[in-house]
């Protein structure tokens, strides 16, 4: 119990010392973009707005360009194995990116997209500039697309906008990975202005929406990467100094800006708090859910949650069922105002990662996947799963039960050792309690008592008694446990792999079955596992405490862990049932008899207790 508390104090001084408080960051001489609420009160007509959005200043001369302005709203479609993206030519900016290969909560193509929260603060690969009302009108504005309709990738997507001496230029290009190529560049009268593309934030991940706060911002700095978690962030903070990669993630997917010239990049943080609804809530977020939610909630002082979302500052009092969530996001751009970059938005898988290269090539993003505090031992531990999946089993869960199954066989000769280690502490016993017996008149603080642990520490070396021998086993799988603790959220594979009746090894079991298994197994593994030299109250303590400790940890996160840790139970019963059979364990057992019925009285009896003889009076 006390190495469990200390692991997590350990965990919680990590996140300290790994996500610092953001440093007030050099930001520009303008002010951040404003919310979107302010910017659908701005006038529609883009000639008008662009030519008066330098703030402070008289609006430029006649245009030295065209106009260039769509007259009415279109979408391309561009389209690989692995993705399908959206375009709207209003803002020339993403309105879905859909995973082919991963499904949300109702089944369907998981959109990495969350509709709702960018309709509130932006869409992906909108423009961020550091004047709120030209970023909202270039968001407004309807570019002239190079191509509508559906593209095959590989394939090139340009948009073009004009109006009010300002121009605009957004190139894309696609190939067959998951990675987007984007050229952007925003000229008044000629001369560049500072803009950046930007994935305001959100994923319509639902269930990563579940564990509210798991969003972070994720860059890597002359090759040492940084991962940031909300409360951490700040918006409207421009970070200098050059970026190999910067962008957000949750724990399955991931944005990511790859800049071309990373040594001039800057990275914009975008941090908005919205209303959405609670995961216990009616709307499904964190249950498999088996059908959309409702297309309007009720609440007085909302409106509806799925309809409209909202920031949490524009609305007075929350409703019963909704709760702010922080929604991270990331622009970056180049100081020359002509940004170039790559784009990555997809599957935090090691695979994948690893085969996304920075500028300097030797950089990838396999950091991405970050294990945490025990991620020296996760990271191992997961290769070594995925090892078991490619040629043993197909199924996660299965998995999780082979390598537990071999990790137990390869500690077993520990267990061995464990129990002859016992065994020595058992035929000493005595002669410890002698010891302690000598000195039971003296106080904790008596420096005499250091004499008696001398004695009793030299009786175990002659006797070849490693007071620690017990704890190997706890040793070497406490780490393990703690990294599975780690691991099996964080890993895209586990993401809705299911196990009979488990939906999703990386969410709850939905029964609650295999907690309730753990507690029982907890307490076998506790009765049936001798410790010699422990006080009987604290075996009876730590027989109860344990179980109730392991179900609590078990019973509201994934489910992988479970089914590790109670398959790891039922293999410890069988194993330790057939080493108390064995030589080495029927002495133990009579060891400790001896020992009980000592206590109890001298060979007698236990439940009448020793008799005592009252001699008679005589007379004089």
């Amino acid at each position: 119990m006390a190495l469990m508390v200390l692991v997590f104090i350990g965990l919680n001084y990590y996140r300290g010392t790994h996500n610092p408080q953001t440093v007030s960051p050099t930001s520009s001489p303008n002010q951040p973009a404003a919310s979107s609420a302010a910017a659908q009160n701005q006038p529609q007509a883009a000639t008008a707005t662009l030519s008066s959005a330098a703030s402070g200043q008289a609006a430029p001369g006649p245009a030295a360009v065209p106009v260039v302005e769509a007259a009415s709203e279109t979408t391309t479609t561009v389209e690989n194995e692995l993705y399908k993206i959206t375009f709207s030519n209003r803002g020339a900016q993403v309105t879905s990116w859909i995973l082919k290969k991963y499904s949300d909560s109702y089944g369907k193509p998981l959109d990495l997209v969350h509709s709702e929260a960018a309709k509130a603060i932006g869409y992906p690969l909108s423009l961020y500039t550091y004047d709120p009302i030209l970023t909202a009108n270039l968001a407004k504005g309807l570019y002239v697309p190079s191509a509508t309709g559906l593209l095959d990738a590989p394939a090139t997507l340009t948009y073009k906008f004009a109006a009010g001496g300002y121009e605009v230029t957004k190139t894309f290009s696609f190939d067959a990975t998951y990675e987007v190529h984007a050229d952007t560049a925003v000229l008044r009268n000629g001369n560049p202005i500072r803009s950046l593309i930007a994935w305001p934030g959100g994923f319509g991940d639902l269930e990563a929406a579940a564990s509210y706060g798991s969003a972070q911002l994720d860059y890597s700095q002359n090759g040492a990467e940084k991962h940031k978690s909300p409360k951490d962030v700040s918006g409207g903070a421009t970070l200098l100094g050059g970026y190999d990669w910067a962008g957000v993630s949750d724990p399955y997917f991931a944005a990511i800006f790859l800049p071309d010239a990373p040594a001039t990049a800057t990275v914009e943080t975008l941090h908005t708090d919205l209303v959405v609804p609670k995961p216990e809530s009616s709307f499904g977020w964190g249950k498999k859910a088996t059908a959309p939610p409702p297309a309007n909630g009720t609440d007085g002082n909302l409106g509806t949650f799925v309809g409209k979302t909202v920031v949490c500052g524009e609305v007075q009092k929350l409703p019963s069922d909704g709760q702010c969530v922080p929604i991270l996001g990331a622009a970056l751009g180049d100081l020359s105002g002509h940004t170039q970059t790559h784009i990555f938005a997809g599957p935090k898988a090691v695979d994948v990662l690893k085969n996304v290269h920075a500028a300097n090539a030797k950089l990838t993003l396999e950091p991405l996947l970050d294990f945490g505090f025990f991620g020296i031992v996760g990271k191992p531990l997961f290769y070594c799963l995925r090892y078991v999946n490619e040629h043993v089993s197909a199924n996660w869960g299965w998995d999780i039960v082979w390598l537990t199954v071999l990790i137990n066989l390869v500690i077993l000769p520990l267990r061995i050792k464990t129990m002859q280690s016992g065994l020595k502490m058992q035929r000493i016993q005595p002669q410890m309690d002698a010891i302690k017996a000598k000195y039971k008149n003296l106080k904790v603080t008596d420096p005499k008592r250091n004499d008696m642990n001398a004695e009793i520490m030299q009786l175990q070396k002659d006797n070849g008694v490693n007071m620690f021998g017990g704890c190997i086993p706890t040793l070497i799988q406490m780490p393990l446990l703690f990294a599975m603790f780690g691991m099996l959220t964080k890993v895209v594979e586990m993401r809705q792999a299911h196990w009979f009746w488990l939906p999703d090894l990386s969410a709850p079991d939905p029964w609650h079955l295999l907690p309730m298994l753990m507690v029982v197994s907890q307490f076998l593994v506790q009765f049936y596992t001798p410790s010699p030299g422990v006080d009987p109250q604290q075996q009876k303590m730590m027989a109860f405490m344990m179980p109730l400790f392991s179900g609590y940890m078990t019973w509201q996160y994934a489910s992988g862990l479970a089914l590790y840790w109670s398959v790891g139970n039922v293999i410890s019963i069988a194993t330790q049932a057939v080493m108390n059979r064995t030589s080495i364990g029927k002495e133990m057992r009579e060891i400790a008899a001896k020992r009980a019925r000592r206590k109890a009285g001298l060979g007698i009896s236990t439940k009448t207790g020793p008799k005592t003889i009252q001699a008679k009076p005589t007379r004089r």
